[in-house]
């Protein structure tokens, strides 16, 4: 739908037919001397040439039209869109160490390791964040940012189904990697900043202390949601024949549960892949994504393109006109000379 910003301008656009109406020059004398006949026929076809509607004429008329529009700041409404507004800026810190390989966990009735159990809930996870910006930070002796944030969710989830153990190291960097997600959040709005932190183990590599990055993140308000993944206990077979063991005996609860205390964010504990998606479902609740769509009309403004079609049109009038201005020797010449022939 076209909308005129201002559309009194078009009171403009008579402005060339009222000039029609001024008084006319008068000749100051009585007579006219030609030196020949044949001026006076050229004058004569000229007159009823120019008593005729030309191109210059119509070029220099609309080139006035489009310009009067342009003036009015004319602007076309296209269809109103869905725009889902911004929501939290989330990262998450996802821990690739060797220990991540252990199998406590189960998908669909099969064993699985904590890895991919975590990779199948997160991505139910992020495609439910519809209007956050998420991003990925990997980590295992060093910490790599694997996704910055986004909106594109889908390509984000791809990133997380191509992340394996080890890709970071074989240790835990858990201080490195928050550091990290400072540094990626320091720009964002402070009532919007989250990092959510899985690990399965202790802090045993990097160059920051967890400790230190946690106060920091808490300065920069920066709110940490950790979750320490793993069963409590699992069935191994020994020399001696089934042994039950604690294959989360390395998880350090007592940092997870700190870090998150400073920093505002909520400390959660996944023995099973269902831990997983009630902790995923409460993070929804606890960090919520924007209630309702936003609908909008796309303004395209079509000022630029007038005032070029415009400049077209004038420039063909100018054209136009020394065309005529060119060939009206040319006719004299050539009646001369027809008029030497007979």
């Amino acid at each position: 739908m076209l909308e005129l910003s201002w559309p009194w301008f078009l009171l403009l656009l008579p402005v060339p037919f009222l000039m029609y109406f001024l008084p006319k020059a008068k000749p100051k004398g009585d007579g006219i001397w030609w030196g020949n006949t044949e001026q006076l026929v050229d004058h004569q076809d000229h007159k009823a040439i120019t008593k005729r509607p030309s191109l210059r004429y119509f070029s220099l008329l609309i080139s006035w039209i489009l310009v009067v529009f342009a003036m009015t700041q004319p602007v076309w409404l296209g269809e109103p869109t869905k725009v889902t507004p911004s929501g939290r800026d989330l990262l998450i810190a996802l821990d690739l160490s060797g220990s991540m390989q252990v199998s406590d966990m189960e998908l669909n009735g099969q064993p699985a390791n904590r890895l991919e159990a975590a990779k199948s809930v997160l991505s139910d996870f992020i495609k439910e964040r519809r209007g956050d910006r998420i991003g990925i930070i990997v980590f295992g002796s060093k910490a790599y940012l694997q996704a910055p944030l986004s909106f594109d969710t889908k390509t984000i989830n791809q990133l997380v189904q191509e992340a394996q153990i080890g890709f970071a190291g074989e240790q835990t960097a858990i201080g490195d990697a928050i550091g990290l997600g400072i540094k990626r959040l320091e720009d964002k709005p402070s009532d919007k900043k989250v990092l959510i932190l899985m690990t399965d183990g202790a802090n045993t590599a990097g160059r920051v202390q967890p400790q230190q990055a946690a106060a920091f993140a808490a300065s920069q308000n920066v709110k940490i949601h950790t979750i320490g993944i793993g069963a409590d206990r699992m069935i191994v077979q020994s020399f001696f024949g089934p042994k039950a063991i604690n294959p989360s005996s390395d998880l350090d609860e007592t940092l997870l549960k700190n870090i998150a205390a400073k920093t505002g964010g909520e400390y959660f504990r996944a023995k099973s892949t269902e831990d997983l998606k009630n902790i995923y479902k409460t993070l929804d609740a606890l960090e919520p994504t924007p209630a309702e769509d936003i609908w909008q009309r796309p303004l395209t403004s079509l000022f630029h393109w007038l005032c070029f079609a415009s400049l077209v049109f004038f420039g063909l009038a100018l054209l136009t006109g020394k065309e005529l201005d060119l060939n009206m020797p040319f006719k004299r010449k050539h009646r001369r000379h027809q008029g030497g022939q007979s």
